[in-house]
């Protein structure tokens, strides 16, 4: 897949993170985990991108998230294991890359099925990067990211709770985390086209700003359904805040929205 994260991440040390990046790069058995969760989400049930694209994107929106978390001070799951940041990367990293390959097996519990596979994927990728305590202990952090991305699912983590934040991100401009079949003019599929741009900064009043730019006021539908559940049950409400506007739409039923 070339490059899985794009950018720069402030960290404190880069070898396993890099190691762990590398291993994803160059795992084949990744590459066709991707392929074939795409062919069953796209090609055999017509709904959204599940691959290598989105992991990409949740990947690069989530150690953004957590590089601003980790400034502000906001305690980190993997400090319970005596982690540190580099750890958490590592965490957040994997479970970004696996949270979504149980689509090769079925949609269907998708994130149970991407559980039952991680040991499967991890034993390989972590392999001499970590020892005991350590290795079980971002093992099971990673595993319980991945499920906790379930929509119902409660994240005990900050880590996870990034991952539940940064999957529901992925909706520029048709890419919304909302299913929805391909060609059917649905208020899921208006919605998604018309977010434009989705922006992560520092925070002013909270560590994390997320800002949304739409074409036109339908985009609300994807920041009032899904991505404000998924915020409000990632347990990182308190230190993220939404904006979005409206641009280039001649009548405006809303100005601006925010979820605070």
């Amino acid at each position: 897949m070339g490059s899985l994260v794009l950018g720069h991440h402030a960290s404190m040390g880069k070898r396993k993170l890099d190691l762990v990046k590398q291993r994803l790069a160059e795992s084949q058995r990744m590459q066709a985990l991707w392929t074939t969760s795409n062919i069953t989400a796209i090609n055999r049930m017509r709904v959204n991108d599940h691959g290598p694209v989105h992991v990409r994107i949740v990947t690069r929106l989530a150690l953004k998230i957590l590089s601003y978390l980790h400034e502000a001070g906001v305690r980190l799951g993997i400090a319970d294991h005596n982690g540190t940041i580099e750890d958490a990367e590592v965490v957040v990293l994997l479970a970004s890359a696996l949270h979504d390959v149980g689509h090769a097996v079925h949609r269907t519990d998708h994130e149970l099925l991407s559980v039952i596979l991680a040991p499967w994927l991890l034993d390989d990728l972590l392999q001499g990067v970590y020892e005991e305590p350590m290795l079980t202990a971002v093992t099971m952090d990673t595993m319980h990211a991945v499920f906790a991305h379930r929509r119902e699912a409660e994240p005990l983590t900050v880590e996870a709770g990034i991952i539940k934040v940064a999957d529901a991100l992925d909706m520029e401009k048709g890419r919304a985390r909302i299913p929805f079949r391909v060609g059917e003019p649905t208020i899921h599929s208006v919605s998604a086209l018309a977010i434009e741009k989705v922006k992560v900064t520092r925070g002013d009043e909270k560590p994390v700003h997320i800002h949304v730019r739409m074409s036109n006021s339908a985009g609300i539908f994807q920041l009032d359904t899904l991505f404000k559940e998924k915020l409000g049950r990632s347990g990182l409400r308190p230190y993220i805040d939404v904006s979005a506007e409206i641009e280039g739409e001649e009548t405006k039923i809303i100005e601006k929205y925010a979820i605070g």
